[in-house]
């Protein structure tokens, strides 16, 4: 690099590799920090289908609250609404301390091209901010841009003290002289005091990096002038306390036991962190659903400080403190693990150790889960005899079901039971309530990766149970038929589903 840059010295596939740092602009801003907790053991990938110009890499706060009650509200809407499966959480929420900016960029939504992967088209000259990532592009003229999130585990190496991660990296695809300037999202806080803060990028070149000036920051985003396009995210240096925007992300085991066992991973609010967490519940070799609650802390990370999670009634917590430092850089993302013998509503809270204070705070419901893991496990109570009562009158209603079963005649003479069609499946489908991704998982044999590829479309809830259904239909092939569907799921179905799986059986 050019200029009188102080060179820094990183190892590559066993080479050394210089990146050399350019003069950045002077800013004097807030501090933030860096944050984690303890103990996953999964590695993680870049997400997407882009191809970093680095090795070929794969491209995969709440406002701080005065009172906890909006925490309820939040929660009491999310349980109206309809559950939308997120792998990452593109929440940016104003921030009390932060000073407000207003900007008039043009908000686009781009297309998903491919898993992690998005296509903006834009037509013309201007600035313009992605609804789904944040990124602001400023253009030239007309231009297609592909972009997609990327992890930081994989461009460690580069990243050494005195700088940390600021935000997400990205790679971004189009002809750079199309572009004047791209604007990354951050998510650290900038509005406790001023401070020497010094914000630059890191851009990943061939088989090494620099790090590169930037022209200006704001509370939310880094500018940077395109030069050339690869592999680009915000890191910063700064003596003072640093400070991060939070989220507590929950994912609970799926399984047949009784007992209620969690993953709670507190991480920085950066879309890369989030989705690296993602891929690490998938690569895991247990079954987990993500339980949606309101992610965002309400009160700021603070780097190395301590933290508690209280579950309230008690369950076991492994570890009850934890240390926050932010992981972005770490493959292994740590998590907390809790556990639970009966499956209970609980309230779980992470308290500042030192202060006492909530930083975060969620009401866990049964609902919240897949209902058959509760509905087979419950303890003794006077609900028991109702419960075996169903239970037996559903035997008898199954035997008898299958006596009447019919058959249809094919050619080779061999008789078999009839393919449900698609009309039967759309009907099945609105039946089908909020458990459907858990039902798809535990009961119909899906895999999480069918489950992103149905959701990557975003289509209404209907459809994406249409399609899981004749995901199932796919692999099922020959037997996937109202009896077999039944048999499936007549453990776990409500009483509606039963009765139109009934129905299809009855017009055999």
């Amino acid at each position: 690099m050019s200029g009188g840059g102080e060179e820094l010295q990183g190892q590559s596939s066993g080479d050394d590799v210089s990146f050399s740092e350019e003069k950045d602009c002077s800013s004097s801003n807030q501090g933030t920090s860096q944050g984690s907790e303890s103990g996953d053991n999964s590695e993680t990938d870049s997400d997407g289908d882009s191809e970093s110009g680095s090795g070929g890499e794969k491209g995969d706060s709440a406002a701080e609250e005065s009172s906890l009650s909006e925490v309820e509200e939040l929660e009491k809407k999310e349980l109206q609404s309809n559950c939308r499966e997120s792998e990452f959480e593109n929440s940016s929420p104003h921030c009390t301390h932060c000073r407000t900016e207003h900007n008039q960029n043009e908000k686009v939504t781009p297309r998903q091209i491919s898993r992690g992967q998005f296509l903006l088209k834009l037509n013309s000259e201007g600035t313009y901010q992605c609804t789904e990532t944040g990124l602001i592009f400023e253009v030239k003229k007309k231009v297609d841009i592909k972009y997609c999130f990327l992890s930081w585990s994989k461009f460690s190496e580069y990243v050494k003290k005195p700088w940390i991660v600021g935000g997400p990296i990205f790679d971004v695809k189009c002809d750079p002289t199309t572009l004047n300037s791209i604007q990354f999202p951050h998510s650290l806080c900038l509005g406790h005091h001023e401070s020497n803060m010094t914000f630059k990028v890191l851009h990943v070149k061939g088989s090494g990096a620099a790090i590169e000036p930037t022209v200006d920051h704001s509370t939310t985003h880094v500018k940077w002038n395109v030069s050339s396009l690869s592999p680009v995210g915000p890191v910063i240096q700064t003596a003072d306390t640093v400070f991060h925007h939070g989220a507590v992300i929950l994912y609970k085991v799926i399984d047949n036991h009784p007992s209620l066992s969690f993953r709670v991973y507190v991480a920085t609010n950066n879309d890369s962190f989030i989705r690296d967490i993602a891929r690490t519940v998938k690569q895991s070799t247990k079954k987990f659903m993500k339980i949606d609650k309101p992610p965002v802390c309400l009160k700021l990370l603070e780097n190395e400080k301590k933290y508690r999670l209280i579950s309230e009634p008690e369950a076991e917590i492994t570890p009850e403190e934890i240390q926050f430092v932010d992981g972005s850089l770490l493959k292994l993302k740590s998590y907390i693990e809790v556990f639970l013998e009966q499956p209970v509503d609980f309230t779980l809270s992470l308290v500042e150790l030192d202060s006492g204070e909530i930083v975060w705070k969620a009401k866990l419901r049964e609902c919240d889960w897949a209902q058959h893991d509760q509905n087979q496990n419950i303890g003794k109570n006077s609900t028991n005899s109702n419960r075996r009562r169903k239970m037996d009158s559903s035997l008898h209603e199954e035997i008898s079901l299958n006596k009447k079963v019919k058959w249809t005649d094919v050619s080779d003479g061999v008789k078999r039971e009839a393919i449900l069609n698609d009309a039967q499946l759309m009907t099945l489908a609105k039946t089908i309530g909020k458990e459907w991704i858990e039902i798809a998982i535990a009961n119909l044999a899906l895999e999480m990766c069918d489950i992103d590829k149905i959701q990557e479309k975003k289509e209404e809830v209907t459809v994406c149970k249409f399609r899981m259904l004749k995901k199932w239909q796919e692999k099922e092939q020959k037997n996937a038929t109202a009896q077999n569907l039944f048999n499936s799921l007549k453990d776990v179905a409500t009483v509606e589903v039963h009765n139109v799986l009934k129905g299809f059986l009855q017009q055999i």
